[in-house]
């Protein structure tokens, strides 16, 4: 290769030459088998891990495939070490298998002494009911997704082909109103895989703004089954509720809303996580698990599962005979948590790079600025005196950064944008909202207010409008342009996705999305600042640091 802009190296990073004119086309070809780690100026790492081995395996590319992306960019020979480690783990995918033989759950292995190797692990003997063969044993229906998680952590991710069960039937269809885009389509038939064991669960991966509501009734006119859909919030509950009476042929007696203001379960029943993870007292169970439970779902249909509550792990793990779809834009959990979302939910089974989108015209072109905001002489000595924790608090409130909102709204107000604020400590807003008199929404907003200042929003009637981090997802403001953040959660790199994707859909005149980040200059908060922009990084967005 002329140009090579990859250095793979023993320790399974790979190395990438941003200055390279091949760095747009290496990065879209490692991408799906990759996550970024860093992105300083001249050369992106990232990390190849059994994990993004094992999702890339499930999508359909192979080790062959994998070798040849990474030979045709790189600069030396890849070593050894780095070949055997990617041709051995992605060949384990699909290794163990999980079928239903004479009404049966079977573990099964087509290689004798590894399977007889696994099931001497004290790890996997309380699984087994009994031995088939010495390539197959009955496991109980009950530990099917703690099974997977074990084996995953071991090392050998198994394959789920034991089908599921029907629910009770739904007759559904999309309705005219609108025509599935060629991708939509794609995620939606690629899940549900003609309903062979081969489908119905798995993770979409998909950028804000995209459609994903949409995939998700797609899926569920294939299925035509009782659905269960969990959301992170009232907000993203209703609007499901309202996407689906839009957009299908289902009914209000048809779709119920399960939340803390409303319970009520229909043919579909759309809930909220914090809802189902309701409790008395800790040492007390869940008290809607039995509830939902109970119920003959066909398919349950997780919004935003980078968000899944701990809890609903454990109720998934007791609901793999169900489908599961997962929607999200991003797989990075914060809490590590992604064996979990990979073993009980599914492997990621479809995902586009938001450049991609972006160039089709699906979502608006982005633009990303870091405005680097100095302290004053008296807040640098309080900085500077401060214990680790109160350095963040305090460069996050950084009051200076007020100065450059106004400066934002007034560039911004000449081109009539519409324009969202959003950071996470409630002083710093109450205050800000108060000196520039826009509407604020905070978690203690009630949701019937809350609905009615979105809905002022989305009719032009206001044109600013400030949230705290419960506008980090699932709130539809088709018409926002321009996103300001004063202020995040640490070093959150779904956050910052999930906030650039909140003015991404596409504007009607064709202008672009602006995302502004506030970062204190010289502190904590701007270490924080290059952790939170490593996922958009590796989606191809650079920030402009002013």
């Amino acid at each position: 290769m002329s140009n090579p802009c990859v250095i793979v190296q023993s320790n399974m990073e790979v190395l990438l030459n941003v200055d390279s004119e091949l760095h747009h086309e290496a990065r879209d070809a490692i991408a799906p088998f990759t996550e970024l780690v860093k992105s300083p100026e001249h050369f992106h790492t990232y990390s190849i891990s059994h994990l993004s081995l094992w999702n890339a395996a499930s999508t359909g590319l192979t080790e062959s495939d994998v070798l040849e992306r990474l030979k045709k960019y790189s600069a030396y020979e890849i070593p050894a070490n780095v070949t055997v480690e990617i041709t051995e783990y992605m060949q384990r995918y699909g290794i163990l298998r999980l079928t239903l033989s004479n009404g049966n759950l079977v573990l099964e292995s087509d290689s004798e002494p590894l399977f007889l190797e696994l099931c001497k692990r004290k790890e996997i003997q309380g699984y087994i009911e009994s031995f088939i063969s010495n390539t197959a044993a009955v496991v109980s229906p009950l530990v099917r997704g703690k099974l997977k998680i074990v084996l995953t952590e071991l090392g050998f991710p198994v394959q789920d082909i034991a089908g599921y069960v029907r629910g009770e039937p739904l007759e559904m269809e999309l309705n005219d109103s609108f025509a599935l885009r060629d991708y939509q389509r794609d995620a939606a038939q690629i899940f549900h895989a003609s309903g062979s064991e081969k489908g119905g669960s798995g993770v979409i991966v998909l950028p804000c703004g995209s459609g994903k509501t949409i995939i998700g009734m797609a899926v569920m006119a294939l299925v035509k089954s009782h659905t269960l859909i969990l959301t992170p919030s009232v907000t993203a509950a209703r609007q499901w509720i309202r996407e689906i009476l839009q957009k299908t042929t289902l009914t209000k007696e048809q779709v119920k809303e399960y939340s803390g203001d409303v319970k009520e379960i229909g043919q579909v029943t759309v809930a909220t996580y914090q809802i189902l993870t309701q409790r008395k007292r800790k040492s007390e169970e869940f008290t809607n698990f039995s509830l939902f439970e109970s119920q003959k779902w066909g398919l349950m249909i997780y919004d935003e599962v980078h968000l899944l509550p701990a809890p609903v792990f454990r109720f998934s793990a007791d609901m793999q005979a169900t489908r599961r779809l997962g929607l999200t834009a991003t797989l990075v959990r914060e809490d590590h948590k992604e064996t979990e979302v990979f073993s009980l939910i599914g492997p990621k089974k479809f995902d586009i790079p938001w450049r991609v989108l972006e160039n089709q015209g699906w979502i608006a072109q982005a633009k990303c600025h870091e405005i680097r905001v100095p302290m004053d002489s008296e807040q640098r000595i309080s900085y500077a005196v401060a214990p680790l924790r109160e350095k963040i608090s305090i460069a996050g409130c950084n009051p200076e950064k007020f100065d450059i909102v106004k400066n934002l709204l007034e560039k911004h107000g000449e081109e009539n944008d519409r324009i969202l604020i959003i950071g996470q400590y409630i002083e710093q807003l109450e205050a800000l909202a108060k000196e520039i008199n826009v509407p604020l929404i905070t978690g203690k907003t009630p949701n019937k207010e809350r609905d009615r200042i979105y809905d002022s929003f989305r009719s032009g009637e206001i044109r600013i409008l400030m949230v705290s981090k419960v506008g980090n997802f699932a709130i539809d403001l088709p018409d926002a342009s321009v996103l300001i953040q004063i202020s995040g959660t640490f070093g959150s790199r779904q956050e910052e996705a999930q906030r650039l994707g909140r003015v991404l859909r596409p504007k009607k005149d064709g202008r672009p999305a602006m995302f502004y980040s506030l970062v204190t200059k010289d502190s904590r908060e701007q270490e924080f600042a290059m952790n939170r922009q490593l996922f958009l990084a590796e989606q191809g967005y650079g920030y402009e640091i002013i």
